[in-house]
């Protein structure tokens, strides 16, 4: 029996959502022109066939710009993300350079630009 605020109540998964849903607060307090009309969102494993336009697919996480009406898209990938970080420092801190990434590769933009304390 464990209470929702205890640490052992949080899965693996609904632990990634909560770093990934911080980052993506606080990159829309400092950018939310940019931010909001993104959608995010995050899969277990990424698709098995990689888009056409992407030379060398990333496992980590995939960016589909906008088109025919749909907006962009920013798909963070749990499991290799997770499987590479030791513990939950380095897990906070690949989903923040992913999102960070993938913010500046939309936009056109260093990913500096985006995010000051990004170190690549």
């Amino acid at each position: 029996m464990f209470g929702v605020r205890l640490p052992r109540y949080r899965t693996r998964s609904g632990m990634f959502d909560d770093l990934l849903a911080a980052h993506i607060r606080r990159l829309n307090n400092a950018w939310p022109e940019l931010i909001r009309p993104i959608q995010f969102a995050v899969e277990d494993v990424p698709p098995s066939d990689p888009v056409p336009w992407e030379l060398e697919p990333n496992v980590m996480s995939r960016l589909f710009p906008a088109a025919h009406g749909m907006p962009a898209r920013i798909v963070l990938y749990r499991m290799p993300l997770q499987s590479r970080a030791r513990n939950r420092d380095d897990l906070q801190w690949a989903i923040r350079d992913e999102l960070v990434v993938r913010v500046a590769e939309l936009y056109g933009r260093r990913p500096e630009e985006i995010d000051p304390d990004y170190q690549w």
